[in-house]
């Protein structure tokens, strides 16, 4: 009865860690610390050693380098915090480990036993435990099976603890009630667009009293970001073609390997409609010689779409012997067989005819000496890497890297979110960028690989300070900058008129500009061509009132028509009410857990070993 009895979240918490335990158990491995290192930190009486620290660390890594699809080095894993955050989340739950062993939670051996036992990971191929399996895996983990099964107990017990604190938590029904209403409420709108074709006169043009009015309102417009002014050596494939000679055997032997491209024989696009045995077959076939059926609804017959029946196109070789008979003896597309297939007495009917197409050599070499030629030309790029890692690591500047090899030199002024000086040729390559960006005044140049398989080095000659660009630099973007600014304010100016006019009785189809409607609108409706604000707005205001927003080229006057408070009695209500119940208790007790766990890391002290969490890290570089 007991068992029966146990609090159904801490139960599922349990599963939760045992499979994040065994995931981390093929992670770090048995790395040696040695020492006086074990221990990175210390909450009250429960210790975190340099192995969960280190496996913790190693499934965040594996599980943001799943995410982003490329491996994350630890240097980039500390600029981004991951390390302290992992050492936070281990140090929380060492502190609920402790709370519960203050309180004597504990689990008998038979538990630890049983949840061991159900652990896929240990068990055979027959579904039952495995203990080389097991043992075999601890090994790996560096792990012994008292270490285990301590640590596990420990866990479950920390669970039990989280289970208890959050037990029976449900949000009251007013508090989701409120929350449906919310998220249901819908708004009616009219809505009336004033743009330019609206305007009742045309913009005057700008004076130089105006632009200069503009350009002083706005300066952040205008100016230059912070830049840095970017000496670079550069070699690329291209610049590599010429140097290298491509053999014609080279680029026959190309056309060779591709010989399926360029040698293609007949094909036919053909369906295939399997029968239990050839008299079948042959009834069918039959019947549609006669007229007294169709291919099509034979398929239909059998309860099969076409796509269910649909081989391709294919050639001799992809069909059985007496398929392939059967179905090229064709002149035209029509029906083939019966015809024995794998699967039995079959009818084919072939829909098109491709012929067979063979390309000579002589009609691709150039394109495929081209083709070669880029390759080799990679390779040639690629054996100047080390040369030019050598030159740099001599002490060698870009000039002299520029001198001596291949590379070619040159400068731009790079800014973050804008093109280069040289329009995008270098400034192009996302390594150069984030080389550039990543780089200062007096840093060693390093050698980083283009996306095309070039090379580049840069040097930082210096930063150039945010700049004011001058009036007369600027001018065709200050008149732009005007005009529009300009163009808002009338447009606003004439929607306010119209909504004045609207608020003493006229007609909204006596107004200018142009009338739409919008019905049934929630509050995460997306309307498009219009304000980012007009939902939130909308949602303000009371049924009848209406309001004037303002967009980059159009203003908008809006009027709520109606408002529907949603009935929430429906099946379907109901089911989002208990979705809504369900997600706001799992934030209830995400927060009371929060709050529980600060209080008594707080009561219980943290103590950090800095130097054995500096040895884990290590271990990544």
């Amino acid at each position: 009865m007991a068992k029966d009895k146990k609090n159904p979240i801490a139960k599922g918490l349990v599963w939760i860690i045992l499979l994040l335990l065994i995931v981390g158990l093929a992670g770090f491995g048995a790395t040696n610390f040695g020492g006086s290192t074990r221990v990175v930190a210390t909450v009250g009486d429960t210790e975190i050693d340099v192995d969960r620290y280190a496996r913790a660390l190693q499934n965040e890594l594996r599980r943001l380098e799943q995410q982003t699809g490329r491996r994350i080095p630890m240097s980039e894993a500390r600029q981004a915090g991951i390390n302290t955050i992992v050492l936070q989340r281990l140090i929380a739950t060492a502190a609920l480990e402790d709370e519960a062993a203050a309180l004597g939670l504990s689990v008998g051996d038979a538990e630890v036993a049983r949840s061991v036992q159900d652990m896929a990971a240990f068990q055979g191929i027959d579904g039952s435990f495995d203990r080389e399996a097991y043992r075999f895996a601890l090994q790996n983990a560096g792990l012994s099976i008292a270490e285990f099964e301590e640590q596990l107990r420990g866990e479950t017990s920390r669970a039990i603890l989280q289970g208890a604190l959050v037990a029976g938590i449900a949000p009251p029904d007013t508090f989701v009630d409120t929350l449906y209403d919310y998220a249901r409420e819908q708004r009616d709108l009219t809505l009336v667009r004033f743009t330019e074709d609206d305007l009742d006169g045309e913009l005057a043009e700008p004076t130089d009293a105006d632009l200069q009015a503009y350009y002083d309102a706005n300066p952040d417009a205008f100016t230059l970001p912070e830049r840095k002014a970017v000496t670079y050596a550069w070699l690329s494939p291209e610049m590599m073609t010429d140097t290298v000679d491509v053999p014609e055997d080279d680029v026959r032997a190309l056309y060779d390997a591709r010989s399926d491209d360029y040698d293609r024989p007949e094909r036919r696009l053909v369906e295939r409609l399997v029968f239990p045995n050839e008299e079948a077959a042959q009834t069918a076939a039959d019947a549609i010689e006669a007229g007294d059926t169709t291919f099509d609804a034979l398929v239909e017959e059998r309860g099969l779409s076409l796509s269910d029946i649909d081989l391709g196109d294919v050639a001799q070789s992809d069909l059985s012997t007496a398929a392939a008979e059967a179905v090229f003896a064709l002149d035209d597309p029509g029906i083939a067989g019966p015809a024995q297939s794998s699967l039995g007495p079959a009818l084919y009917r072939v829909n098109a005819i491709l012929s067979a197409q063979q390309t000579p050599f002589e009609d691709v070499r150039e394109e495929l000496r081209v083709e070669a030629a880029i390759a080799a030309a990679r390779r040639a790029t690629e054996n100047q890497l080390d040369p030019a890692e050598d030159l740099l690591a001599g002490g060698a500047t870009l000039e002299d890297l520029a001198a001596e090899t291949e590379f070619e030199l040159g400068k731009t002024v790079w800014a973050a979110d804008e093109a280069g000086e040289d329009d995008g040729a270098i400034d192009a390559y996302t390594a150069f960028r984030d080389l550039a960006a990543s780089t200062e005044p007096g840093d060693f140049p390093e050698l980083a690989e283009l996306a095309d398989g070039g090379l580049v080095a840069l040097r930082v000659d210096e930063v150039l300070a945010p700049e004011l660009q001058p009036l007369d630099a600027v001018r065709d973007q200050v008149v732009e900058g005007w005009r529009a600014q300009a163009l808002r304010d009338a447009l606003t100016t004439q929607a306010e008129a119209a909504l004045e006019d609207l608020q003493s009785g006229t007609a909204v189809s006596e107004l200018a500009g142009t009338v739409s409607t919008e019905t049934e609108i929630t509050r995460d409706a997306f309307l498009e061509d219009t304000p980012d604000a007009l939902v939130t707005e909308a949602f303000a205001l009371e049924e009848g009132a209406a309001t004037v927003l303002t967009g980059d080229a159009a203003a908008l006057l809006v009027r709520v028509d109606a408002i529907t408070v949603p009935s929430g009695v429906s099946d379907e209500a109901q089911a989002i009410k208990e979705g809504v119940r369900t997600a706001a208790g799992q934030g209830i007790a995400a927060d009371i857990t929060s709050a529980f766990t600060a209080s008594i890391e707080t009561q219980k002290g943290i103590s950090i070993n800095q130097a054995a969490v500096n040895a884990v890290m290590s271990q990544f570089q």
